[in-house]
């Protein structure tokens, strides 16, 4: 058993400015671009070896007519999310908003008109924190070196005239372009960058750190922006770490050290909108990633990719349904919660807010839960679906098994008398209150805004 002497170090706090991404836990990522209408990943120019020609009929014919912004915000506030990060740039280095320093952008479209700013404008008046997601991978600029990740790396001609490229003038455009984002468009909460690759193995010609200027973009972004959150894409340290698509065992750490961590996930496997991808987590899935990240101090960065018309997908639109539904009931053992200092049962996690310890539930025992460590820490327990009581009790150690009676358990054990039914939820969570929750501390204490 964990106890109060033994738990991990926090990690650092990210200040006052930044406080709230650890404190609102769940955020929508968009993934929206050219690649919504082939509609086959949003690598799909990599993947088929297209080059700026062929991918230029997707340039000529976009014109998302159902695009509006208010209509996502109001999803992700349904949700339960605190904040979104949309894709201002993405790997084929199409621009969503009026950028002066390329004409390949979205005010050249059909559609014509900036993206981003109605977005800013919407999650601000939904109360979301605003977040942009820019890629340092370019594989339109004339400038960007051909590497392992570009759709023509496998053009023997293509590369050889391509063999001059100068990398300190593509450096040059992306701060300027990054310089662009953070003065347009009034305060911007959290830049996501994507992504370094200097030693992967997979990708040859890997660039890194030293390739985007990211100590001088860095100095720049926090002379702009010096509230901004940065995650850790650049190829040096940032304000948070951003495990992709795989969920961690334990709480991060780099170096020894604990650190703020969060978790990038899709519904489907597909960051953009891929239309014959049909291999979408569920509801339940999906609300235990987010409690087991929770439970270990992260974050659950939760994506979706709008359709070329620029309407988020009914399947999406039905995964978030239901996320909003479990939120609405479970939502305080999520917001300003964080991990707690005791081992739960298995299949289970606990998070801890304020005076509050939350049992998330991932399988339902019969008619009892015994909590090692806690027997006398709690003075209520109810189910958070109704508010309806758990009865608990501590039973004597020496107390011998006989017939329809229990036997003893461990000294320290609070055991909770559950219903033989299971709540109707994607997990049911109890809420304990604790009789001295100064001694505890993991998650946040309740403030005037949750109340």
């Amino acid at each position: 058993m964990t106890t109060i002497d033994d738990r991990p170090a926090s990690p650092p706090a990210l200040g006052p400015d930044g406080a709230w991404l650890t404190h609102d836990r769940l955020g929508m990522f968009v993934h929206w671009g050219l690649y919504a209408l082939p509609a086959r990943h949003e690598w799909v120019k990599s993947n088929e070896r297209m080059g700026d020609a062929e991918y230029q009929r997707y340039f000529d014919r976009f014109d998302p007519d159902h695009y509006e912004p208010r209509e996502w915000a109001r999803a992700a506030k349904a949700a339960g999310m605190g904040y979104v990060v949309l894709t201002a740039k993405h790997h084929d280095g199409f621009c969503l908003w009026d950028s002066a320093l390329t004409d390949y952008k979205i005010t050249n479209t059909p559609y014509g008109r900036d993206a981003v700013g109605p977005y800013v404008e919407a999650c601000r008046a939904a109360g979301l924190k605003v977040g942009l997601y820019y890629s340092l991978i370019d594989w339109h600029h004339e400038e960007f070196p051909v590497d392992g990740t570009h759709p023509q790396r496998d053009d023997e001609e293509f590369k050889t005239r391509a063999a001059g490229r100068d990398i300190r003038l593509y450096r040059e455009y992306l701060h300027g372009q990054v310089r662009e984002l953070l003065t347009s468009y009034g305060r911007i909460d959290y830049l996501f960058f994507d992504f370094s690759y200097e030693h992967r193995i997979d990708y040859w010609g890997g660039k890194g750190a030293a390739d985007w200027g990211s100590e001088d973009l860095l100095g720049m972004i926090r002379e702009l922006q010096p509230g901004i959150i940065v995650n850790d894409r650049l190829g040096i340290p940032g304000d948070l770490v951003t495990p992709e698509q795989y969920q961690p065992v334990r709480a991060m750490e780099r170096g020894g050290r604990p650190v703020v961590w969060e978790a990038c996930q899709t519904l489907n496997g597909s960051w953009g909108y891929h239309r014959d991808n049909l291999d979408f987590k569920s509801p339940e899935t999906l609300v235990r990633l987010l409690v087991d990240g929770v439970s270990k101090g992260g974050n659950l960065l939760l994506n979706v990719g709008p359709n070329g018309r620029g309407r988020i997908e009914p399947r999406a639109a039905e995964t978030l349904a239901a996320l909003g539904a479990w939120m609405d009931d479970h939502e305080r053992a999520i917001r300003g919660a964080g991990p707690a200092p005791f081992a739960p049962p298995v299949d289970a996690r606990y998070t801890l807010r304020g005076d509050r310890l939350y049992v998330h539930l991932f399988a339902w025992p019969y008619k009892h839960l015994h909590l090692e460590g806690l027997a006398d820490r709690v003075v209520y327990a109810q189910l958070m679906t109704d508010a309806s009581e758990i009865r608990v009790e501590h039973i004597d150690p020496k107390r011998p098994p006989q017939n329809t009676q229990m036997g003893g358990q461990p000294a320290g054990t609070l055991t909770l008398q559950l219903p033989v039914q299971r709540p109707d939820t994607l997990v049911p969570v109890i809420e304990l209150f604790l009789s001295d929750p100064a001694e505890i501390s993991g998650g946040t204490t309740l403030d005037e805004e949750d109340e």
